[in-house]
């Protein structure tokens, strides 16, 4: 029988009682209906599990004690940086969510040349923390214990400026794209996938990229869904050059 794993964005410390954050203790008590006595696994992305025993379970808190620790090694040994295009309603979600499972270690929301979705300052923190906690969530469900980051959505450009000079493979998914999956070589650095929006990416993009060093990555003869084109490639990295 799988535990029922927990993640906390605090520090854990071995034979301490700690308080599940407030949607976690309602997990628990309400839809779990777990009680004292009961274990589960509790961890914060700092590469353990935690074995946990309930303590206490109350309408208003949920009290465990952190019993003993695992280190996990779950993690790809390849690491792969999705900058996505942000995608319109629950597409990004399922984006995040599923690049999650698959291994991901980073996730870039884009605003690109062709994007239908604009968020202002508020709506932009609202969708971060949503996001990250989508991610969370994924881990408890896929046995990682290390959380991939979640980056503040922002500009291609930006971003672009931004990035280090690296051994990372720099790949675009692209209609016109010339390399394969398989061609691909990976250093330590991982690697930098750039997906556009449900659009595609536009033509300044597309230099900009080029620029940067990117080359146009070509999945196969079908125009994949933004929702999907990641993530195809996302398992066929993984597949091909990961521990899939």
């Amino acid at each position: 029988m799988r535990s029922t794993r927990i993640h906390v964005d605090q520090a854990l410390s071995l034979h301490t009682e700690l308080a599940l954050p407030q949607q976690a203790a309602e997990h628990v008590a309400r839809v779990l209906r777990m009680n004292a006595g009961d274990m589960l696994t509790v961890f914060n992305g700092d590469g353990y599990d935690y074995a946990a025993t309930l303590v206490s379970v109350g309408k208003r808190e949920v009290v465990v004690r952190l019993e003993e620790r695992e280190q996990v090694a779950c993690e790809s040994p390849l690491r792969l940086t999705l900058a996505q295009g942000v995608a319109r309603g629950e597409k990004m979600d399922l984006i995040v969510q599923k690049a999650t499972e698959l291994g991901v270690a980073r996730v870039v929301p884009l605003f690109t040349e062709r994007s239908e979705v604009k968020l202002d300052a508020a709506r932009a923190d609202k969708r971060l923390l949503h996001w990250r906690a989508v991610a969370a969530s994924a881990c408890e469900q896929s046995g990682r214990v290390c959380v991939p980051e979640i980056a503040p959505a922002q500009l291609l450009q930006e971003w672009l400026k931004d990035l280090v000079a690296d051994d990372a493979q720099r790949v675009a998914l692209l209609p016109e794209g010339t390399l394969r999956a398989r061609a691909l070589r990976f250093g330590d650095a991982g690697g930098l996938l750039v997906v556009g929006p449900e659009g595609g990416l536009g033509e300044r993009d597309v230099g900009a990229l080029q620029e940067a060093g990117f080359q146009g990555l070509r999945l196969g003869p079908r125009i994949l869904r933004t929702e999907t084109a990641g993530l195809a490639a996302l398992a066929a990295l993984q597949a091909l050059h990961g521990d899939l």
